[in-house]
């Protein structure tokens, strides 16, 4: 019997950013589950390749290039012979882009123009842009050029070429590089404190492997113009600190404090008597361009979203003939807003057996670049570091 053909087999692959967490995983499961002639790595940073070339030495699919989305002429270059792009560089750390507004600008937005011009002159099959919630009514500056990344994305549909454009827009994944997860399990194991910015606080939070297999699923069934949103599940980022507390804390015989900026008067000399075997938790405020909670389906959008098994589907504005063939019989969706806050809320049960599957509950410190080089006093007050100045009304 025949092995079954996969839809990337045999095909190029190139993916933007691709020494990433999401990259990483996109590589791992492309050569598990598939058989592609070839996946172009393509970034700026030599170290990543470098780490990346020996984490899969031999595998001779794999093709690192450096080179940056900013210039054109070596993402063409980079996209000959290629059937399908995977978007996934950006300037994220929101604090960055806010100090750095025209870097963000360039990398966020002119970067995904270039793309998609470069994928038109390749004659690149399908070009599937990997977005984010800030992008949804947005209140930072990497959002609003996420937002406009997608609106690019969208029109590009628009030129007469066989090319096609999607958006993939999903919230936070499990464990990636600046995300919460590593920073709460390196300040329970290293400080006995543990930051929180708000205990409302509501965050989409979904595993890797997840996140990338739904990324496959909507490539395979996009026509292009779509905007594939995941219905992510969220929790409360109290809840994470509490479960994470209670799991990792046992190597240090912790017990649960609360410590708040707001309340000094009253915690200080509870802080002070914290033992080395116990992990406080100190409210400090959320940063700016934060919000309470994320959206990944804003009221505007909603009337225009159907809604798809793992998926809500935005229907574009403009018209597109391909998106309305495909979706004219296809009823709306009966939501008005999806978002952290009305998506299901993962119980500490559901949370726990999210944080085993990828290891983050053993008494090894797993960090990331972000934390790498941080001691334990620094780690404590990583928000100065990061220079955030709580904002008083988040809502």
């Amino acid at each position: 019997m025949a092995a079954k053909k996969h839809f990337f087999d045999e095909k190029i692959i190139l993916l933007t950013g691709g020494t990433g967490s999401w990259g990483n995983e996109l590589v791992k499961q492309l050569l598990a589950s598939h058989n592609p002639a070839e996946i172009r790595i393509f970034s700026r940073g030599e170290h990543k390749q470098v780490e990346m070339k020996r984490k899969y030495f031999g595998e001779k699919r794999l093709k690192y290039i450096i080179g940056d989305v900013r210039d054109k002429t070596r993402l063409s270059t980079a996209m000959r012979g290629v059937d399908y792009v995977f978007h996934l560089a950006a300037l994220k750390h929101v604090p960055v882009c806010e100090e750095n507004p025209w870097e963000s600008v360039q990398t966020n937005i002119a970067g995904a123009q270039n793309v998609i011009d470069a994928a038109i002159e390749n004659g690149v099959k399908k070009v599937i842009d990997i977005s984010t919630d800030k992008a949804v009514d947005p209140f930072n500056l990497y959002g609003t050029c996420k937002a406009v990344g997608e609106k690019l994305m969208i029109a590009a549909n628009l030129v007469d070429t066989p090319t096609r454009f999607v958006c993939i827009r999903g919230g936070n994944v499990l464990g990636t590089s600046g995300s919460v997860v590593p920073l709460f399990k390196d300040q329970i194991l290293k400080t006995g404190e543990v930051t929180i910015t708000d205990e409302k606080m509501t965050r989409y939070m979904m595993n890797l492997d997840q996140a990338v297999n739904l990324i496959f699923e909507a490539t395979v069934s996009s026509v292009g113009g779509e905007v594939f949103v995941m219905k992510m599940p969220a929790l409360k980022i109290i809840d994470l600190a509490h479960l994470m507390i209670e799991e990792l804390g046992k190597y240090r015989n912790s017990t649960i404090l609360r410590v708040s900026q707001s309340n000094n008067e009253v915690d200080v000399e509870q802080q002070r008597r914290i033992s080395d075997k116990q992990v406080a938790i100190n409210i400090i405020g959320i940063r700016p361009g934060e919000k309470m909670h994320e959206v990944l389906v804003s009221r505007y959008e909603a009337p225009n979203a159907i809604e798809n098994g793992e998926y809500f589907i935005i229907l574009p504005h403009i018209k597109l003939p391909l998106v309305e063939k495909k979706y004219k019989e296809v009823p709306r969706a009966d939501i008005s807003e999806f978002n952290s806050n009305n998506a299901h809320q993962l119980s500490k049960k559901e949370i726990k057996e999210m944080l085993m599957h990828e290891g983050w509950l053993s008494a090894q410190v797993t960090t990331d670049d972000l934390l790498e080089h941080l001691n334990s006093d620094e780690l404590k007050h990583f928000h100065e570091k990061e220079g955030w100045q709580p904002q008083k009304n988040a809502e």
